[in-house]
């Protein structure tokens, strides 16, 4: 009977130690290897092949009908590659569709990734028409290009070309480089264009290959008036931020110590390349923390049930 009345309470002890460690352990476990992770790094593209911002006018100078359309526009990561745009207009041409632009080519793409954005246009042996002029063009070109590069650590990269005739109102026409060419056409109207304009900022670059500025009085299909602007082939790109270092991990203390009672000296742990070699990790000291605790828990268990059989 004594050795039943000793030995119940260091079971019980026995088990409450043990119980103990084991939910010290999944704490500690827990806290040790925590990852966060970070999002994108902000660079941004965008290319078009045509863009019109015009204002038609009708011939009773009551209504005026905005025309504000685009071709194979893309923001990153996309790209398109249509090669004519047609636009229906109330009160002009009798209410049917007429074409805006008729191309070979058209291509528009903008990419980007961690460390670089670009965007891209191209447009090849293109007319472009407005409405009251179905049988003239606006303007006729051969090729135009435009590409904007950010690159991360990179001053930003802004270029377009003109390659090949330019066709403005039925006159051929020779353009200044960076410079504004003015064509007028009695009866017809006059157009304003300005060649391969660019802009670039420490963070951002733009370019387009030709704007026109609009000012034509056809006075055909209904239509008195048509003024705005018209941009061919334009691409941008925002640069992205540098992806910001990573901190090493903090190294785990090189004793553990253990609570309580005394108990066996305890070898410290194995050093971080022998971990490496016996297949170890980070989170070793840990474990290691947690059977110090079970270890010295059991000893005092024992302890207490030697004395209650003495």
């Amino acid at each position: 009977m004594p050795s039943t009345t000793f030995r119940t309470p260091g079971r019980r002890l026995a088990a409450s130690a043990a119980a103990t460690a084991l939910a010290v352990a999944p704490a500690l476990l827990a806290t040790a290897g925590t990852a966060h992770a970070t999002g994108g790094h902000g660079g941004k593209s965008s290319a078009v092949v045509l863009r019109t911002d015009l204002n038609v006018s009708l011939l009773n100078k009551t209504v005026n009908v905005p025309l504000a359309a685009t071709l194979n526009e893309v923001q990153a990561p996309a790209s398109a590659d249509r090669t004519a745009l047609t636009v229906k207009l109330d009160g002009v041409n009798r209410g049917r569709p007429f074409s805006v632009l008729r191309a070979d080519v058209a291509t528009a793409k903008a990419t980007v990734d961690d460390h670089k954005a670009e965007g891209y246009s191209n447009l090849a042996h293109a007319k472009v028409h407005i409405p009251g002029l179905p049988l003239l063009s606006l303007i006729e070109v051969g090729q135009v290009t435009s590409k904007a590069v950010c690159e991360t650590g990179e001053r930003p990269v802004a270029e377009s070309n003109v390659l090949g005739g330019v066709t403005v109102l039925g006159k051929k026409v020779t353009l200044s480089a960076g410079g504004t060419t003015e064509v007028k056409v009695p009866g017809v109207g006059e157009v304003r264009l300005d060649l391969s304009k660019t802009h670039t900022t420490s963070r951002t670059a733009a370019a387009s290959a030709l704007e026109l500025k609009v000012s034509v009085n056809p006075l055909k299909l209904n239509v008195a008036e048509v003024e705005g602007t018209v941009t061919l082939a334009g691409a941008t790109c925002e640069t992205p931020a540098a992806a910001p270092a990573q901190k090493p991990p903090a190294k785990p203390a090189d004793d553990v110590k253990p609570q309580g009672g005394a108990a066996e000296p305890i070898a410290k742990p194995a050093a971080k390349a022998d971990l490496a070699e016996t297949g170890g990790n980070s989170m070793t000291p840990y474990i290691a923390g947690g059977a110090i605790v079970l270890l010295v828990a059991g000893g005092g268990a024992v302890a207490v049930a030697r004395r209650g059989r003495s």
